[in-house]
């Protein structure tokens, strides 16, 4: 598939922009403290440090290292070097074990960041990045974003399900069906949203705050690459 056709261009001006974590949207980001993650009983700081550990099962003390990071900055970092002995099926399942990173943060932080994503209404959501046009979008001379936002797209798709789905499948993210999906050499179980520490879902009460107009979610990225590797 060329990349050319899932080139997107947004308006800034209309559409939900992040970059840097301390804004008012930067929970949105991967790279976003403060939205702890328990997978297999082990505790994560980001969902960044948990994407980068998916991408070496193979080496559990490489995953060590990614998880003993203090920065998901530090976390993305320390794979640098390593990127070459990721997991050789790696472009193909990136954007499943994203989407899958993603439904963890929302399902172990059920009222913070659910909250987040719905205060984002209908608008699309855009990454703004110097230099990754596949995840985010880069700033052209008018201002206005293109990339294929990736990242964006995922939330906006996570968000219409948060927003219309049913909140109790919506509270259990079930493994990825794709060969070593491992954490520290053990498979991956499934994630439950621990209510007593998240506080009140919002999302039960979501028809509050649905906007009036919703965007329609442009997903054939996923749908053409990636439908195969999920449940």
């Amino acid at each position: 598939m060329s990349q050319d056709n899932q080139t997107r261009v947004y308006d800034p001006s209309t559409s939900i922009v992040f970059l840097k974590t301390k804004e008012k949207f930067g929970g949105l980001s991967n790279m976003a403290p403060g939205f702890p993650l328990h997978v297999n009983g082990v505790q994560i700081r980001t969902s960044e440090a948990l994407y980068q550990m998916c991408r070496f099962p193979h080496i559990p003390d490489l995953q060590r290292q990614i998880l003993d990071e203090h920065s998901p900055m530090t976390a993305k970092m320390r794979i640098k070097k390593f990127k070459i002995q990721s997991r050789p099926d790696w472009d193909s399942v990136r954007v499943s074990i994203m989407r899958w990173c993603l439904r963890v943060k929302l399902a172990q932080n059920w009222k913070v960041f659910g909250d987040l994503l719905l205060s984002t209404g209908s608008q699309p959501i855009v990454e703004k990045s110097h230099k990754d046009d596949f995840w985010g979008a880069k700033i052209l001379t008018d201002k206005s974003l293109m990339g294929m936002n990736i990242l964006g797209r995922l939330l906006m798709e996570l968000r219409e399900q948060f927003r219309s789905g049913d909140p109790q499948e919506m509270m259990l993210v079930t493994p990825l069906n794709i060969p070593k999906f491992q954490l520290f050499q053990k498979p991956i179980k499934s994630v439950y949203t621990d209510l007593e520490s998240s506080g009140p879902p919002s999302a039960i009460n979501r028809a509050k705050v649905m906007p009036a107009k919703r965007s329609p979610v442009q997903l054939s990225l996923f749908d053409q690459q990636v439908r195969t590797y999920e449940n």
